[in-house]
């Protein structure tokens, strides 16, 4: 089993609420919010977490949806990574793309966090690059069943 990696946290407001999981298993953990606002239909804002982090080198969090808001109330979570070298306090940005307004208390958990492996690539120009089988097919080039 790979080496557990340890993020550091640091209280940046009194009522900061540090990330937990809710269970043993899940692979994310909720992040809580110290502000709170509401969200018109199509509106987005940005929630103070009060915290920041310390992640440690060669990792980074990646900050998903929590599926009940974005199911139930079309509230997602935009601006997804947070890198190891960042040490600023951790800022929620969401938009409600559902169909009626939604109010996000402090202290709510507005979105989930995973912590992953961030291998840097060698980034390389060539002039050319290999042919595939799908080439440049993109969106909807596979059909929708």
């Amino acid at each position: 089993m790979a080496k557990v990696p340890i993020i550091k946290f640091v209280k940046l407001q009194k009522n900061a609420i540090l990330p937990t999981y809710a269970h043993k298993d899940d692979a994310g953990f909720d992040i809580y919010v110290i502000s709170s606002g509401r969200l018109k239909r199509g509106e987005k804002k940005t929630f103070s977490t009060g915290i920041a982090s310390e992640i440690p080198k060669g990792w980074f969090v990646s900050v998903r949806d929590r599926s009940g808001l974005s199911v139930k109330h079309g509230i997602h979570v935009l601006a997804g990574v947070i890198d190891a070298g960042y040490r600023g306090e951790w800022l929620m940005t969401v938009i409600n793309l559902g169909t009626k307004a939604y109010t996000i208390e402090k202290g709510e958990r507005i979105a989930q966090g995973i912590i992953h492996l961030a291998p840097q690539a060698k980034l390389t120009e060539v002039k050319k690059i290999s042919e595939s089988k799908r080439g440049i097919k993109g969106f909807g080039s596979t059909g929708r069943k």
